[in-house]
């Protein structure tokens, strides 16, 4: 399969890059050779192979959020510069 200029400069635009021509001809051609050789694994086989999403078995785990007392928080706030208050950190609007 042969990827034309066009097809290289629409890549290099999706991927926020500069080519100039020697490198959109350089990268025609590799790319070009790239998806020659992904085009094998069309002739494999599949047929009996299960889809799956992943293969390592692990779960997501996800905790209660939980408020824990730290025995030295007013020293953590102490070396803050940003203005407190309520014994808390007060930070700009998110909205």
């Amino acid at each position: 399969m042969q990827l034309s200029q066009e097809d290289v400069k629409h890549i290099a635009k999706l991927a926020r890059l500069e080519l100039n021509e020697k490198e959109v001809d350089k990268f025609s051609n590799q790319l070009s050779d790239i998806l020659s050789h992904a085009k094998i694994l069309d002739e494999v086989d599949t047929s009996s192979v299960e889809p799956i999403a992943q293969i390592t078995g692990l779960k997501d785990v996800f905790f209660d959020d939980e408020r824990k007392d730290c025995e030295f928080t007013d020293e953590l706030l102490a070396q803050s510069p940003m203005e407190k208050q309520d014994h808390m950190l007060k930070v700009k609007s998110v909205f």
